[in-house]
């Protein structure tokens, strides 16, 4: 098992009145994935400015691997605000930083050592970043795990989008939000997520589908198998990183060669134990840790 795994695309600094807590799915799914002892990896790129420095400074605080381009577009923001249920909004700046990750030498070596990579639809908004995200993921071994852990929230999509993504990934991360439109796009009929995910299952030939569905549970789908499991009811501080320490504490699992049941209450449990932190990028406790330590 290649123990190299990747996050890539935006990194973004997310500005509360209160506070600066980093944010950005590439690098959550990356901090959360290392702290379960594999190589965990951000791939972005940061302008050449302060806020760039500071995400810098972050990031090598939290002891993450990253390979960060600087560039000359300034770094951008997102502004978020929570809602009357705790849940963020985001505002994001246009043509910053990591709208523009160039594909280099550097960055193609990472490729051929990666067994697993996480993307989303986010830093796919200009020709730049999607020439270096398809780039990257056909310059990955062979029977590699890509995931595209979409995201629609920020309506920098298309179906045209969504499909390539697809076609170059063997696993789909979708929460019940983001499968309504992808239903939509599609034209589907189905009003049952479960089906919709099982037919895209079958459509693209994937080997995994995680569905997430807030408050009312999560499922996971292979061709063999389906999961599902209730969500825990905790005290919610923020559900910023929730997604990505899910997506991160499932795969790690997975690939340490545990049953899909056990991979999926993991990242229920892990998923969990993030919404009652501040910050998407909080330290784990020991006792999630305990299964990578046989």
């Amino acid at each position: 098992m290649n123990n190299t795994i990747v996050g890539l695309g935006e990194i973004l600094w997310d500005i509360f009145s209160e506070r600066k807590v980093m944010g950005g799915a590439p690098a959550n799914f990356a901090y959360h994935v290392s702290q379960f002892g594999y190589n965990g990896h951000a791939v972005s790129a940061v302008g050449d400015d302060l806020l760039g420095k500071e995400i810098l400074e972050c990031l090598a605080k939290k002891e993450l691997n990253y390979l960060i381009e600087t560039t000359d577009y300034p770094t951008g923001t997102v502004n978020v605000k929570l809602n009357k249920e705790g849940i963020p909004e985001y505002e994001i700046c246009e043509n910053v930083a990591w709208d523009n990750i160039p594909f280099t030498a550097k960055t193609e070596n990472l490729a051929k050592n990666t067994g697993t990579v996480s993307f989303g639809s986010l830093a796919q908004r200009n020709s730049v970043s999607r020439e270096t995200i398809k780039r990257f993921l056909k310059s990955m071994p062979e029977n590699s795990l890509k995931i595209f852990d979409i995201n629609l929230r920020q309506h920098f999509y298309s179906k045209e989008l969504i499909h390539e993504s697809l076609q170059l990934s063997n696993m789909l991360k979708i929460n019940d939000e983001e499968i309504v439109l992808v239903a939509q796009l599609y034209g589907y009929k189905e009003n049952d997520e479960q089906e919709i995910c099982k037919r895209l299952l079958e459509e693209y030939e994937l080997d995994i589908i995680v569905l997430t569905k807030g408050t009312n549970g999560s499922f996971v789908f292979t061709p063999k198998e389906t999961s599902y499991q209730p969500t825990p009811t905790v005290h919610v501080a923020d559900t910023v990183g929730a997604g990505d320490s899910f997506t991160a504490a499932f795969v790690a699992s997975y690939l340490h060669g545990q049953r899909l049941t056990n991979a999926h209450q993991l990242a229920v449990e892990v998923s969990a134990y993030v919404c009652t932190q501040h910050g998407a990028m909080p330290k784990l406790p020991d006792a999630y840790l305990e299964l990578f330590r046989k």
